[in-house]
């Protein structure tokens, strides 16, 4: 680690951590005490300004998520500094979907969020719009297959977003990027939520990304209905919004995803 960094943060000690495909992680102390550090180049710095923003409104909404205790740039470098959590990937999985139906219920006025953030390293463009279907459209699916178009993809021009005409849900504070490697547990079992990509949208689209890369526990899905049942129109639903996350995968990985989004454009243009 830049030593400009560790003086600039008060940092005594520095371990190296695995497991983030995106930035430099640590365990830090600082006075005694052991936190959490990413560390990227300062271009990244809004990255992180997100992330806070995201992790403050989970953490206001009831949800337990990593405190962002400060954020900023040293030198070439950005940074994030968290309150440390040592997490296991197995616990109280219908604790965590209690709390995720008690974090929906958080509700805001419009859907969208108060600033642009990330899925991922990939920007998310966050205004409101006049309608659900009208945001899905336009700051979600029309920015990822542009990119794909770009990257030199082609896929069928399937009007998908007609599956939404007529649906108004509730502007709900989501996760924005909910899959089992943003989810864990501290001792005891209790569950915390991190690397969120927030805003205000239908809360089945934070369902429906638990189900595309593997799935939670049946506990999960039994408690969350229980605190706040599911339309069953979600299950028709679902696709268009795992597309969301099939363009991003494709777009950022390449073209391994490519055949999974055009399964996913067929099953929607046969629910058209």
């Amino acid at each position: 680690m830049d030593a400009a960094l560790r003086e600039h943060l008060g940092i005594s000690d520095a371990e190296p951590l695995t497991g983030g495909c995106i930035h430099r992680c640590y365990r830090v102390r600082r006075e005694g005490r052991a936190l959490f550090l990413k560390v990227n180049h300062r271009p990244l710095a809004d990255a992180f300004a997100a992330e806070a923003d995201g992790l403050a409104a989970l953490r206001d909404a009831g949800a337990r998520a990593p405190d962002p205790l400060a954020y900023g740039s040293c030198g070439g470098s950005a940074y994030l500094l968290l309150e440390y959590l040592e997490l296991g990937s197995s616990g109280d999985y219908a604790s965590l979907g209690r709390m995720l139906a008690g974090m929906h219920r958080r509700v805001g006025e419009r859907h969208g969020w108060r600033r642009d953030n990330y899925i991922g390293p990939t920007p998310q463009a966050n205004g409101a719009c006049g309608s659900w279907q009208d945001f899905w459209r336009e700051r979600r699916l029309e920015p990822q297959l542009e990119l794909a178009r770009r990257n030199g993809y082609r896929l069928d021009d399937v009007p998908v977003c007609l599956l939404l005409e007529g649906y108004e849900p509730a502007p709900s504070l989501v996760h924005g990027d909910l899959w089992n490697g943003n989810a864990g547990f501290v001792a005891g079992g209790a569950p915390v939520l991190f690397d969120p990509a927030v805003y205000y949208g239908d809360r089945e689209v934070d369902l429906a990304m638990t189900e595309l890369f593997g799935g939670f526990p049946p506990e999960f899905y039994g408690a969350y209905n229980e605190a706040w049942p599911l339309s069953r129109e979600y299950e028709r639903r679902k696709p268009l919004y795992n597309l969301y996350h099939l363009l991003n995968h494709l777009n950022l990985f390449g073209g391994g995803y490519l055949e999974q989004v055009r399964a996913a454009l067929r099953l929607l243009a046969r629910a058209l």
